[in-house]
């Protein structure tokens, strides 16, 4: 059996583990020989491929990123998308593919099998938005990275007495603020699941400094303000119909300045988030759906995904991961108010 496998959307560490993990036990276990898709849903689109088998997976566990590239490629927006994809499979004698992505990445692989390809997806994102799963690998160094930064920026702000925003990732779940600014000690986490007031944000601003302690605000970049809409620089969209965002950290810093007085400063972490090497648990998590994936593989059990559930890892089909986003309770978010201001 010729199995592809492909990573997809934004990388994130921890991709490489799951390629590893999926060969070994593939190549080893079953006797499988494996292709690797290079850039996303563009490899078997394009027919852009690389070797992938035990050598190529030596030494990757800790690497960050995706040693077969990555990209935001839509088979679905693009003419006989789909008829090239099955035509270069069947050209190349692949039997099934792997993919592991996010909610567009898994989206195109449900699909994909609804049309008759057969697909096994591996759930990732940093923003652990995926339905159906309690975490997704990647968030918890994305996390990590953001508790770092905060850390280091509650010194220079008590330095400066400035107030100080991390703007971290986040379009529809607020995940990464909520825990970042949680384990940071932040002043107030902002998400976009709950629209905030600013009248509020500056009230908690105000009473930092009367405490003679300077604030930490942990924004995600999806957070919008109640009288207010998205904050974005660029309106161009992806082919995924996704608009770039950036840009409600600095605009919550004028305000804060122009309302109380204070100086503010916005930090954007960006894809700083998405970089470097994956944490012990990330490592483990992806190793562990790269293992599952293969033998769901191996058992033809197509259209699913592979998940954790508990401590446990579960199949379940890959629409369920797709047809709604997993975003923050509100009552959890409340939990957190308790420590603002």
């Amino acid at each position: 059996m010729r199995i592809g496998v492909l990573t997809g959307g934004g990388d994130c560490p921890g991709l490489n583990a799951v390629i590893r993990a999926a060969v070994r036990k593939g190549v080893k276990e079953y006797g499988y020989e494996f292709l690797g898709f290079r850039d996303g849903w563009r490899g078997p689109l394009e027919g852009l491929t690389m070797k992938l088998d035990v050598p190529a997976t030596r030494g990757i566990l800790p690497k960050g990123g995706t040693i077969l590239g990555s990209s935001r490629t839509n088979p679905f927006k693009i003419d006989n998308g789909v008829e090239k994809i099955k035509e270069n499979l069947a050209k190349m004698k692949v039997d099934a593919l792997i993919a592991i992505g996010g909610e567009d990445t898994l989206g195109v692989a449900t699909k994909l099998d609804s049309l008759g390809v057969k697909v096994v997806g591996v759930p990732k994102t940093i923003d652990n938005d995926l339905n159906n799963t309690d975490y997704t690998f990647g968030f918890d160094t994305a996390v990590n990275i953001a508790v770092e930064a905060i850390d280091r920026l509650h010194t220079t702000a008590e330095s400066h007495h400035r107030a100080l925003i991390v703007e971290v990732m986040g379009r529809h779940a607020g995940w990464i603020a909520l825990h970042s600014g949680l384990a940071g000690g932040a002043s107030c986490i902002l998400i976009p699941e709950v629209k905030f007031s600013l009248d509020q944000v500056c009230k908690w601003v105000e009473s930092r400094f009367e405490q003679s302690y300077s604030p930490i605000i942990v924004i995600a970049e999806g957070a919008i303000p109640q009288d207010g809409d998205l904050v974005t620089k660029d309106k161009t969209l992806d082919s995924f119909g996704h608009v770039k965002l950036s840009g409600i950290g600095e605009w919550l810093a004028k305000q804060i300045e122009e309302k109380t007085g204070n100086e503010a400063r916005t930090s954007v972490l960006g894809h700083i988030q998405r970089g470097g090497t994956p944490t012990a648990f990330d490592r483990v998590l992806a190793t562990r759906f790269g293992l599952h994936a293969i033998t769901a593989v191996h058992d033809g059990d197509w259209g699913k995904m592979v998940a954790l559930h508990g401590t446990k890892i579960a199949r379940v089909p890959l629409a369920s991961a797709t047809t709604k986003l997993k975003t923050v309770d509100p009552e959890l978010y409340k939990e957190a108010e308790i420590f603002f201001g």
